[in-house]
């Protein structure tokens, strides 16, 4: 298997995002490099290969990995780095790759200097959804999106949908998708950052702005991940 043609990474120009939080009627705005994006989530054909694993509750090669972790995610990206030759992005410092626990982020360090994979940062994500438009969505939903409304409450295959228009696919719905940020470290703690809606979730969920939050340990059928890289040289 041809691991980074699999992923598409399409290099994503460098912007400015301006990122909102509906909970603490907060908003900042972020200064992005251009950074490296998959095309599309993480299939369970891929993940199998490079972890020996397939936790999906749904089975198909094409279908993105769901039942993950934010630590099983981290592990993958550098797992799949180290295939590849390049630099792991995440020094895990409290066992190890295989024995860091899943829900302690203080055990887990980003080396911003890498050129492995990772995961977006929430700023980055957003900023790729959006593919230089304005609006809560690149286009008309059914279009774009599997969601609660069209899905037939079924996970589909990566790639179904129209891409935005940087090539990118499945920024919404399907399958949430782990970031890398911390969501609220003084209100929830550990908890990181969620984006982009799911095949289950009701249109108004299914926007570029949309942030949800979970424990790094948790592993539902409705979460998969991306995978970006650093831009270097």
């Amino acid at each position: 298997m041809k691991t980074s043609a699999e992923q598409g990474i399409i290099a994503v120009p460098a912007g400015r995002v301006t990122l909102s939080d509906r909970r603490t009627e907060r908003s900042w705005t972020v200064e992005l490099d251009a950074y490296g994006l998959a095309a599309a989530p993480v299939t369970q054909e891929l993940y199998e290969h490079v972890t020996g694993e397939r936790p999906s509750s749904a089975h198909g090669a094409r279908l993105p990995v769901e039942g993950v972790s934010w630590g099983d995610a981290v592990r993958f990206c550098n797992a799949l780095s180290g295939r590849e030759g390049l630099t792991p992005a995440y020094r895990i410092t409290d066992g190890g790759p295989e024995g860091a626990p899943d829900g302690d982020p203080g055990g887990v360090e980003w080396d911003r200097g890498a050129d492995g994979y990772r995961l977006p940062t929430e700023a980055e994500w957003e900023h790729a959804c959006r593919a230089g438009t304005t609006e809560a969505r690149y286009g008309p939903l059914d279009e774009i999106a599997w969601h609660r409304g069209n899905s037939g409450e079924r996970l589909h295959e990566t790639g179904g949908r129209r891409p935005n228009g940087w090539g990118l696919h499945d920024m919404l719905g399907n399958v949430w998708e782990w970031c890398w940020d911390v969501y609220d470290a003084e209100v929830y703690g550990s908890y990181r950052v969620l984006r982009g809606g799911g095949w289950f979730d009701e249109r108004w969920s299914c926007r570029a702005s949309v942030r949800r939050r979970s424990h790094p340990t948790l592993r539902i059928d409705d979460v998969g991940f991306r995978i970006a890289r650093t831009l270097t040289g």
